[in-house]
């Protein structure tokens, strides 16, 4: 998915099969395509593939200029080793000077291709960072192990930075049908590293994105193998490991699914191999393979959902290639600087997942964030649906103010409620005879104390609810009861 910042509030949807659909600010899927390029592809399998369209972006002054980006797989061309597989290219268009809701097919300008040994693999994420050039993720050429045909022996694609393959690469597009290197390249000026990339280590970059907010760091999920899948925080010239790591994990090519309890801590020429923000197991305490391949996604910079500011939101395929339930991530860095994990409920769905496949994130223009998904397991059918997350519709966290005087027997052993709730939480206060208040504070005496939320005093008010939008905890008290200790306080976690 990708949205450009033209102010017309239109969604692009990068179909795998070839094709980009337009999704109109009423959203109305229109029913002639952007841009079709299947007869310029690789014939894709049914059952399964990795290769197809894989991305588009805009660039930043796409408005004016109407210069748009494509990374796709192509046939291989005749003098190519004919036991690889294709190659990935990156291409620019012009959209239609006719209309602006049709690209021109004919204005194609191929500006990288790279030789792809297999199908898997592929990367293919494009996104304009916020200093304006394009960055483009290139998987290590697939397979397994990044070894065997079109893999470099010993260091393996990953390490080996005379090959685009498993990096992430950084070019000024601003040239019309020309992609330079950036002068401050992390590799500019080094005869052994090929100058374009930016970050290298990777097994598989799906996907990647830059924060819109904060200091707009660069969040990328890279696919793992057999156990262990990884988010990562990207820094210019960062080694990421593979293949001597799968995620924090040491790898051996030779017995994949046995980590040695040993291995190189840098890379070829003495670089720290850079650990992920976050790792998890593809098994769960029982044992059980619950996931398979990690997706990235985006921090939620939207305003629907306050608890999920800051939040960077990405997910797992699913648990196999058979059964269709997808599963959604939070990820949050902690006071003390380390990143925690949690899965977040899809509400209705069986065991809180997607039920279906998941293959990508998106974000529209106001931070908002979209599921891609299908239900086949191959680029086949008309089963792929687009979501946007929205906040669930849960009952509010309630307190009967009445719980709060002495009990039955008139003794002073009120009972103090401490109610734990979440951000973006509401907690009612219900009261079914007499007059009270809920203030927020300490106590009634600080004429400050109800300057987070003061209910009003009256006989008809018979409840009030306020929602918590940070984390914390909150005194509260009722004001005309405080001498029978009518106090309690909420836990905002």
């Amino acid at each position: 998915m990708a949205v450009p910042n033209d102010g017309t509030k239109r969604i692009f949807i990068v179909d795998q099969v070839g094709v980009i659909r337009v999704i109109d600010n009423n959203g109305n899927l229109l029913d002639t395509p952007f841009l079709d390029v299947t007869d310029r592809m690789v014939t894709l399998q049914t059952s399964y593939d990795e290769r197809g369209l894989l991305s588009m972006a805009f660039h930043p002054a796409y408005a004016d200029n109407g210069r748009f980006f494509v990374f796709y797989n192509v046939p291989l061309q005749a003098d190519d080793p004919q036991d690889y597989n294709s190659r990935v290219r990156v291409s620019e268009f012009l959209v239609s000077e006719d209309n602006a809701n049709l690209a021109d097919p004919t204005s194609e300008i191929v500006l990288l291709e790279v030789l792809k040994p297999q199908f898997n693999h592929n990367g293919g994420q494009l996104a304009f960072g916020p200093d304006g050039f394009l960055y483009v993720g290139i998987g290590d050429g697939g397979g397994a192990n990044d070894v065997g045909t079109g893999h470099t022996p010993d260091l393996g694609n990953g390490q080996d930075t005379s090959i685009l393959l498993g990096k992430l690469l950084r070019y000024d597009a601003d040239t019309p049908g020309t992609l330079n290197v950036p002068a401050d390249n992390p590799f500019v000026g080094d005869e052994t590293i090929l100058e374009p990339i930016y970050a290298y280590g990777f097994r598989n970059p799906w996907r990647f994105s830059f924060d819109r907010g904060g200091e707009q760091e660069l969040f990328c999920a890279d696919v793992g193998q057999d156990l262990y899948e990884e988010v990562n925080i990207i820094t210019a010239g960062g080694n990421y490991g593979w293949h001597i790591k799968e995620g924090t994990h040491c790898f051996d090519p030779d017995n994949p699914t046995n980590p040695p309890t040993q291995c190189p801590g840098s890379g070829a020429r003495g670089e720290p191999l850079i650990a992920p923000i976050i790792e998890y197991s593809h098994l769960n305490e029982a044992g059980q393979t619950v996931h398979t391949s990690v997706i990235g996604g985006y921090v939620y910079r939207g305003s629907t959902i306050p608890g999920l500011v800051s939040r960077y939101i990405c997910g797992d395929f699913s648990s196999n290639f058979i059964t269709t339930d997808g599963v959604l991530f939070v990820i949050e860095e902690d006071e003390n600087g380390k990143w925690q994990l949690s899965e977040a409920g899809i509400d209705g769905e069986t065991n809180g997942r997607l039920n279906r496949f998941l293959l990508g994130f998106g974000q529209d223009t106001e931070g908002e964030i979209y599921l891609l998904t299908t239900t086949s397991a191959g680029p086949t059918g008309t089963s792929g649906q687009v979501f946007k997350i929205v906040s669930a519709t849960l009952p509010a966290a309630e307190i009967n103010v009445e719980n709060f005087r002495f009990d039955a027997d008139n003794n002073d052993t009120t009972q103090v409620d401490t109610v734990t709730i979440g951000v973006g939480d509401t907690v009612r206060w219900v009261w079914r005879e007499g007059i009270h208040t809920i203030t927020s504070g300490e106590n009634s005496s600080d004429p400050d104390a109800g300057t987070l939320f003061d209910a009003p005093i009256d006989g008809n008010t018979q409840s009030f609810s306020f929602t918590f939008t940070e984390t914390g905890t909150f005194p509260y008290l009722c004001r005309p009861h405080e001498t029978l200790n009518m106090k309690g306080s909420i836990v905002v976690q």
